[in-house]
């Protein structure tokens, strides 16, 4: 496995006078995990697919795995593994015989097959669960199993487009859990979802694109810093305090000038320094005898960050 384990290069892609893709750009070093964002219509379906080998690019080149994906798809998809949106899986065999099923389909003996079942299904926490059928099984289990038959090949790089879409808080908490083993084994996962917190909490670095087009790369704390720092906010006990209460944070933080919400009795202002600032207009406060129905520290979102680099558009 090359140091960039995905890599395209102006990849571009037209259906009649539409661009779906218009000289993307990604490169997505071995072993992490990394999440390309975008609006409906982004392009981030065309890219998996391309990546994939499924549709061939109009222009620019790509390699998965150290191929190219256009004139070495077989070795391609030798060492990639695919979780679409939607779910694989058949609900009238077991869930052991469905990965013995997959596992038949690329061509493993049928000992082999069995006993790789067996190793997916203790690694997914299925084990007690291999001989029921899906259709018992929660969301978040045929999840489960659905990256299992990914995973049939043990593939290098994986790519999951929107894989728990559908799903409740239970059932993307146990998708996010099996995404992170994975990683932690060394695969490599290439993710497109529309869920800012799951991007948040999986990638180690998201690329976000609109009309085909690179927006920016960069971790997710990054993205937040882009659209400022912190805030720290005060929501007085009182409206007769407000006053002072504003007066204080905006002296704390150099004269920076603060946003005020008088129906809500709250001040906030940007501050580069969050905690030790909190620590300071706490100890200020007290020292005051202002009473505060709240105080704490405002971080940006990953959802704000993204609706500020694409304009809005979701």
């Amino acid at each position: 496995m090359p140091a960039t384990a995905v890599l395209a290069d102006g990849l571009q892609k037209r259906y009649r006078d539409t661009h779906a893709l218009d000289g993307l750009d990604l490169a997505v070093p071995a072993g992490t995990v990394y999440g390309l964002l975008g609006p409906n219509g982004a392009g981030k379906t065309t890219a998996v697919r391309i990546l994939c080998t499924l549709l061939r690019p109009d222009g620019g080149r790509a390699e998965v795995a150290g191929f190219d994906v256009s004139t070495q798809a077989r070795l391609v998809r030798r060492r990639i593994g695919l979780t679409g949106q939607h779910t694989t899986v058949d609900d009238k065999i077991t869930a052991r015989q469905n990965l013995v099923m997959f596992g038949r389909l690329f061509h493993i003996g049928k000992a082999a097959a069995r006993q790789r079942a067996d190793e997916l299904l203790d690694q997914f926490g299925l084990a007690d669960h291999a001989d029921k059928a899906p259709k018992q099984f929660s969301g978040g289990m045929r999840r489960r199993l659905d990256l299992a038959t990914s995973m049939i090949l043990a593939p290098a790089v994986l790519f999951l487009d929107e894989p728990t879409t559908g799903l409740d808080p239970a059932g993307r908490q146990e998708v996010w859990q099996s995404v992170g083993e994975l990683a932690a084994r060394g695969t490599t996962v290439l993710l497109t979802t529309h869920y800012l917190d799951e991007a948040d909490r999986l990638c180690e670095r998201i690329g976000v694109i609109d009309r085909g087009r690179n927006v920016v790369e960069d971790s997710p704390a990054g993205l937040k810093r882009r659209i400022g720092t912190e805030r720290l906010e005060v929501v007085a006990a009182r409206a007769e305090d407000l006053t002072e209460v504003t007066e204080l944070l905006e002296k704390t933080a150099d004269g920076r000038r603060s946003t005020v919400d008088r129906d809500a009795l709250a001040a906030s202002v940007s501050v580069p320094d969050g905690v030790p600032v909190l620590v300071q207009v706490a100890a200020e406060l007290r020292a005051r005898g202002i009473a505060v129905a709240d105080l704490g520290l405002r971080r940006p979102t990953l959802d704000e960050a993204f609706l500020h680099l694409t304009g809005g558009r979701t």
